[in-house]
C-alpha cells in the first residue's frame, strides 16, 4: 500500500503503452515494485518547490522514474554560476527562465509525464492553493522563509515534506509529515538570527552535493509513493562529503510545537519574511548607508583625477574589501584594501573613523554587516557598495569577473 491515501484508491485504473513499459522495464521486474509500484508512480502528483540544485536531481529522477504529474515551482533564471550544481539547466540555458529550462530537460527524459510550471514566488497568499492538489511537496529551496511556509502549508494540508539543505560539503535530509512525525518545526521552531548563516553565494557549496542529497529526496519520494521500504520520518540522514560519512540523527515531535503540537497556536500561513527577519527583496538593506556602484565608479575616478590632491580636495577616501583572501584572488576593484569580515573586528584598529569608508563584498550581503560592526564601534562616515562585485562585474567593468 502506498502511504498516500488518494494513490491507493486510483492507481489501479492506470494503464501504459507498450512504449512505457519498454522503458520502465527493470522497474516492473522488482518484486518490490512490479506493475503496481509503476501504477501508483504514473498516478502520482509531486510539486517541488525549487528547480536548482536539489531540484534538479529530483526533477530528473522523477521524471526518468515515471512519475505522472511533477509541478515545478521557481521564478529566478539560468546564471552561470548556477551550471556547476544545477544539471537540469544547460550552457545554451543561461538567460532563461529556470521553470523553461527544467521542463525541456524533462521533456527530453520522458515525454511521458505532465508537468505543470508555476513561474513565481511561493508565498503566504499562493501556497496552499497551489499545495493541495499534490501528494507530495519536495523542498528544494534555499532560504528559511520559504522552508517554513512549505513546511506550514504541509502540516495545514496534512501533506509530506520531503526537506533537503546543503551548504558547502555538509547535506542533510529528511521527510516531514506531521501526521506520521516531526515537522520543520520541530527540529527548528525558530529560524536563526538573520544573516548568521551564509548562503550557498557566500560560503559556497560542492557541485556534486546537491546531487546526493537530491538524489535522496527522489528516493524517498518514489518510496512514499509506492509504499516501499522505511521513509525518513523522524529520522534525518547527514552526509560529510570531506570523510564520506553518514549518520542519522533523531528527530522528535516537539509536543509545544506551535504548530502540529497538541495545543498548536499557528492556524494560517503568516508573513514568513517578517518572521525569519528579512526584507521583501532579500537583497536592499535599508537600514545602513549605501553607495550604488557607479557612484563609486565616479569617486574612483575623481580621486584619480586629483593626481595626489584627493585629501585636499575631499575626493580621499578607503575602499575596504571584506571578503575572504581566496576570493580577493579571483576579482577584485583596483585600489581596494582587503580586511575579512571575520577579521574585522580585530583589525578595526587600521582604519581611521575620520575618513570616508566604502565596503564591498560579493553581494552586498557581508559589507552591510561590517557597516554595521563599524557603525556601533563609532564609525560614522561609512557606506556600502550596493550589489558588491557582481553589481560592479555587471554594470561598470565586465573584465572583473563574477563568481
Amino acid at each position: 500500500m502506498s502511504f498516500l491515501p488518494r494513490i491507493n484508491e486510483v492507481y489501479s485504473k492506470i494503464a501504459f503503452s507498450n512504449d512505457e513499459i519498454r522503458r520502465y522495464g527493470r522497474h516492473l521486474i522488482m518484486p518490490e515494485l512490479t506493475m503496481t509500484g509503476q501504477q501508483k508512480l504514473k498516478a502520482a502528483r509531486v510539486l517541488t518547490v525549487g528547480t536548482g540544485g536539489l531540484g534538479s536531481p529530483v526533477l530528473a529522477y522523477l521524471a526518468a522514474a515515471g512519475v505522472g504529474h511533477i509541478g515545478l515551482v521557481d521564478f529566478d533564471t539560468v546564471d552561470y554560476s548556477n551550471l556547476h550544481r544545477q544539471i537540469i539547466h544547460k550552457t545554451n540555458s543561461v538567460g532563461k527562465p529556470k521553470i523553461e529550462s527544467a521542463i525541456e530537460t524533462m521533456r527530453e527524459i520522458n515525454p511521458y509525464v505532465k508537468v505543470t510550471p508555476y513561474e513565481l514566488a511561493l508565498r503566504s497568499d499562493n501556497a496552499m492553493d497551489i499545495i493541495k492538489d499534490y501528494d507530495v511537496v519536495v523542498d528544494g529551496t534555499d532560504n528559511f522563509a520559504t522552508r517554513y511556509l512549505v513546511n506550514d502549508a504541509c502540516v495545514l494540508l496534512d501533506k509530506p515534506n520531503v526537506y533537503g539543505s546543503i551548504f558547502r560539503f555538509d547535506g542533510m535530509s529528511t521527510v516531514f509529515w506531521a501526521s506520521k512525525g516531526p515537522c520543520y518545526r520541530c527540529l527548528s521552531p525558530e529560524p536563526p538570527p538573520p544573516d548568521s548563516v551564509p548562503s550557498c553565494a557566500e560560503g559556497g557549496v560542492l557541485g556534486v552535493l546537491p546531487g546526493i542529497i537530491g538524489t535522496i529526496q527522489a528516493i524517498e519520494t518514489v518510496k512514499l509513493i509506492t509504499g516501499i521500504g522505511e521513509p525518513l520520518f523522524g529520522r534525518m540522514v547527514h552526509f560529510d562529503a570531506l570523510k564520506m560519512k553518514y549518520r542519522e540523527i533523531k528527530i522528535r515531535k516537539d509536543p509545544a510545537c506551535e504548530i502540529c503540537g497538541p495545543n498548536a497556536t499557528i492556524k494560517e500561513l503568516i508573513d514568513y519574511d517578517q518572521f525569519c527577519g528579512v526584507s521583501s527583496t532579500h537583497k536592499k538593506h535599508t537600514d545602513v548607508d549605501e553607495i550604488e556602484v557607479d557612484e563609486l565608479h565616479e569617486a574612483l575616478e575623481a580621486r584619480e583625477q586629483a593626481n595626489g590632491k584627493a585629501a585636499a580636495e575631499g575626493k580621499d577616501f578607503d575602499l575596504v574589501d571584506v571578503r575572504e583572501p581566496h576570493e580577493f584572488e579571483i576579482a577584485r576593484i583596483d585600489g581596494s584594501l582587503l580586511i575579512p569580515y571575520r577579521q574585522l573586528s580585530e583589525r578595526i584598529h587600521e582604519l581611521d573613523s575620520a575618513r570616508n569608508i566604502y565596503l564591498v563584498c560579493k553581494n552586498g550581503e557581508r559589507s552591510a554587516k561590517a557597516w554595521k560592526m563599524l557603525h556601533n564601534a563609532g564609525f560614522r562616515k561609512i557606506r556600502h557598495v550596493a550589489g558588491g562585485l557582481d553589481a560592479w562585474s555587471e554594470d561598470i567593468d565586465p573584465n572583473v569577473p563574477s563568481y
